[in-house]
């Protein structure tokens, strides 16, 4: 009993400091997101050790529940109906920026002396962005206009070019290296990839038809997650992405529920609570130490990586023509990065072995940074835009 009673006196606590994270980021103009990372950070053993360890092991399922109700809300916004409108400009700005991101981490530290393989793994991590910070600092700073659209459409899908990337960058450190098939490695990528987008529509058809029957017009909670759960859980066994699973989900139901009034209302009220929780344990899980263990090489990738997503999104911007405000500030709205990063990272150090840990270390280290650093970075370019309104 006392062990249940404790965690739910965490539960408690994680969900009201969330409140407080909230009323004090609205007052002081600083993302939500960066005051709960820095809570949980304090709250670990290795700071003030205010939770128990233990806590950290419900990390990965509560990672895998936030980013799949965020996978499948911003499939229905940005691969849904929405993408009529700006599919042009987040198609160019995602392609440019995961590209020229890759390239410049890549040349910088290979021109810089660095090895070959261990830049090629870094170059094939780094577009990797975090849609869950990203889509937390608009909502929570009711940011409105052409900005903050695009950059929420780009986030919805750059990881599905980042992931197509780093599965053929992987290839090419195997050929090099020597270790496994690299045509084994390309076909697992694109089966993860293409795999995933193939649940999501082949589970949105049963839900678009099925679903908005109880409550007319509307989709209940029930629902909503029932179906989010279920694909999510059936990617992960299958080694598809899960977030690109609900993402093709909530694409489907958008185009072909034509009953539904508002489709998403219901899941938007309850992913608050998993929002809070995620990012106090992705601070929580932070180690100190490994920002120090990045050393040098992790300082220049955070360069190489803030330059080529600046320089990304203002290039895919200008070739799609998009508006001087959105080339010119997207690119700083996408430098949070966190689970997907994390997730390629701890994929290379098990195909990789030997260079895969430093690879690691690196990106765990630098994740700190752009965990903290990009939200600010993002709610400032978006107060810039003239998108926040005190």
């Amino acid at each position: 009993m006392q062990a249940e009673a404790y965690g739910l006196i965490v539960v408690g606590v994680f969900l009201l400091a969330g409140f407080v994270a909230h009323v004090c980021g609205r007052r002081a103009h600083v993302p939500r997101v960066t005051l709960l990372l820095l809570l949980g950070f304090l709250a670990s053993p290795a700071v003030l050790n205010l939770v128990s360890e233990e806590v950290s092991n419900y990390f990965p399922l509560t990672a895998k529940v936030a980013l799949s109700i965020i996978g499948f809300q911003l499939g229905e916004r940005f691969l849904g109906k929405e993408i009529r409108k700006t599919g042009k400009v987040v198609f160019g700005i995602s392609i440019s920026e995961v590209l020229l991101t890759a390239a410049l981490v890549f040349f910088v530290l290979w021109g810089l002396g660095c090895d070959f393989t261990l830049a090629l793994l870094l170059a094939a991590v780094a577009p990797a962005s975090a849609p869950a910070a990203t889509r937390d600092v608009i909502q929570q700073s009711g940011a409105k206009g052409p900005v903050s659209e695009t950059v929420l459409g780009v986030v919805a899908v750059d990881d599905a070019w980042g992931v197509i990337l780093f599965s053929i960058l992987l290839a090419i450190a195997a050929f090099f290296t020597g270790e496994g098939s690299s045509l084994a490695v390309v076909v697992h990528g694109l089966r993860e990839v293409f795999g995933g987008i193939l649940l999501g529509i082949v589970a949105g058809l049963p839900m678009a038809f099925l679903t908005g029957r109880i409550r007319r017009g509307n989709l209940t909670i029930v629902e909503s997650l029932g179906f989010v759960f279920f694909v999510s859980g059936i990617a992960i066994h299958f080694e598809l992405s899960y977030i690109l699973a609900c993402m093709a989900m909530g694409a489907t139901v958008s185009n072909l529920a034509k009953h539904h009034k508002r489709p998403f209302h219901a899941i938007e009220e309850i992913e608050q609570p998993f929002l809070i929780i995620f990012f106090l344990l992705a601070g929580f899980d932070f180690e100190i130490n490994k920002l120090w263990a990045a050393g040098m090489i992790g300082v220049v990738y955070v360069i190489a990586r803030t330059l080529g997503l600046i320089i990304g999104g203002y290039a895919g911007g200008f070739l799609s023509n998009a508006e001087r405000v959105v080339r010119t500030h997207a690119g700083w709205c996408l430098l949070p990065q966190a689970g997907v990063a994390l997730g390629l990272a701890l994929m290379v150090s098990e195909r990789h072995p030997d260079i895969g840990a430093q690879v690691l270390s690196i990106i765990v280290g630098t994740t700190v940074v752009f965990e903290l650093g990009g939200p600010i970075a993002t709610y400032f370019a978006l107060r810039h835009a003239g998108e926040i309104h005190e």
